[in-house]
């Protein structure tokens, strides 16, 4: 049987790549693609969803979920690194969706039709989860599973030395999300940074006659070109696919059970993941954090899900 989930996702080109994964797999039931504000704003991260949605035109449709404005402005955003409209200005023309449901709202809808068997993967901060789990009290308890992209155990930040991107996004709703009763796994930089696609994944993709071939070459230009400029990188990292394939294929991924939370104060610490590895710990544990990868056999994988789809 599928697995129900949920995408989270603050689009963004990796997280592009990711949905062209799930949408059509056929070990994913996904229920529903809900919108946050990260890489873009929460306007254009929800016309983001739809234009990816509808260029990939999937046989079932999922349902959507609009982003809402968060309670604090967004500390940061990636649009120079991945264009105007996270998208690398790919100019997409969505059709006008009207009444669409906030994302807390649909993710709360879909747990509850069916609790325990949802798994929820949060590909951008974690702002929409922590507003269901405020609206829903009992909602951490009825997810089956919430598989988290973000945070470091031992390496750097990627938006200030102690923290990643999206937990420095919106670190109070990733504490909420870090303290919830839920089950929880983390796939932390420290594990996605060792996956970069070279320049030869163009050799690699599906033929243009096909919707995930014509949208990823649309968008990976883009994606390439940024990281050379701002990181010097001649690949790219693609850390929302190695998340969705540690959903997909757990196997290749090493995972341990921690005790993590998230700070969200201080000058130069805010956003950053702190987990309690002291010889005698004080926390209790409540997640499981990836800490190693076989890394070949992840972008293998990548790589079969997106050529797999159609």
């Amino acid at each position: 049987m599928a697995r129900k989930v949920i995408i989270d996702v603050d689009p963004g080109i990796d997280d592009a790549m990711a949905l062209c994964m799930a949408l059509s797999n056929p070990e994913l039931d996904v229920l529903a693609v809900t919108a946050v504000g990260g890489n873009v704003a929460p306007a254009q991260a929800t016309r983001n969803v739809q234009a990816i949605i509808e260029q990939l035109d999937p046989s079932r449709w999922p349902r959507l979920g609009a982003a809402s404005e968060p309670d604090n402005r967004l500390a940061v955003d990636r649009r120079s690194l991945y264009g105007a409209d996270g998208l690398g200005g790919a100019g997409f023309v969505v059709a006008e969706r009207q009444h669409l449901l906030p994302s807390e709202k649909v993710i709360c809808d879909q747990v509850r039709d069916a609790p325990h068997s949802v798994t929820l993967i949060a590909l951008g901060p974690l702002t929409n989860i922590a507003r269901a789990f405020l609206r829903d009290p009992e909602l951490p308890s009825l997810v089956g599973r919430i598989v988290i992209m973000g945070g470091t155990v031992a390496g750097p930040g990627n938006i200030t030395p102690a923290a990643e991107f999206n937990m420095y996004c919106d670190p109070i709703a990733a504490q909420t999300v870090f303290r919830s009763l839920s089950t929880k796994t983390l796939i932390p930089l420290d594990v996605t940074n060792r996956i970069e696609l070279s320049y030869d994944l163009f050799n690699r993709l599906p033929s243009e006659s096909t919707r995930v071939g014509r949208l990823m070459r649309k968008l990976l230009p883009a994606a390439f070109r940024g990281y050379r400029q701002q990181f010097g990188l001649e690949g790219i990292h693609v850390h929302d696919s190695v998340t969705l394939a540690a959903v997909v294929h757990p196997e290749l991924f090493t995972m341990k059970s921690m005790a993590g939370d998230v700070e969200t104060q201080g000058e130069l610490t805010a956003g950053a993941t702190v987990f309690d590895r002291r010889r005698v710990p004080a926390w209790r544990h409540n997640m499981e954090v990836a800490v190693d990868v076989q890394r070949d056999a992840v972008v293998e994988a990548i790589l079969h899900d997106l050529c797999a789809v159609e």
